[in-house]
């Protein structure tokens, strides 16, 4: 009866299960800009065989959690929300970096200090869902990998 009632949820299931094993983060991180905003930055790696497209981000930690990009309009930076999500190709990665994709953070439930995770959900449709823990890093330099103390 148990392995029946399994095979019917995996028959349910199949494809959010199967991508998910296939998406990996690494090196995330937050910043905060002021008390209120912030943002997490990391690697996303898709190793299955399927493109992912991370389609929302959500957290606790803040009233939204959006997808925001950088783009350059007649000779300045600026911000701007994502639609449509970010793409993560089969076998392949997509950097979310400063000055470029990122999860922003806003109406911060309390200000980013050093050393505090902030948990958020990446959401990639049918690829389904990723928890994510970042470690909240103020002062660390643009591109600067996190150390990991030698591993």
């Amino acid at each position: 009866m148990i392995r029946m009632t399994l095979a019917a949820v995996a028959a349910l299931f199949p494809a959010a299960a199967l991508a998910q094993d296939g998406l990996a983060v690494r090196d995330a991180y937050a910043r905060s800009a002021n008390p209120k905003a912030g943002a997490v930055f990391m690697v996303i790696e898709n190793r299955g065989t399927t493109e992912c497209i991370l389609t929302a981000a959500s957290t606790e930690a803040a009233e939204r959690a959006e997808l925001h990009t950088h783009a350059e309009e007649a000779g300045v930076m600026k911000m701007s929300r994502i639609e449509g999500g970010i793409a993560v190709p089969a076998g392949g990665e997509h950097g979310l970096v400063r000055g470029g994709d990122h999860v922003m953070l806003m109406g911060l439930q309390s200000p980013l200090a050093d050393g505090d995770t902030v948990a958020l959900t990446l959401d990639f449709g049918d690829c389904g869902t990723l928890p994510v823990e970042a470690t909240v890093d103020n002062d660390r330099a643009p591109d600067e990998p996190h150390s990991h103390m030698g591993h």
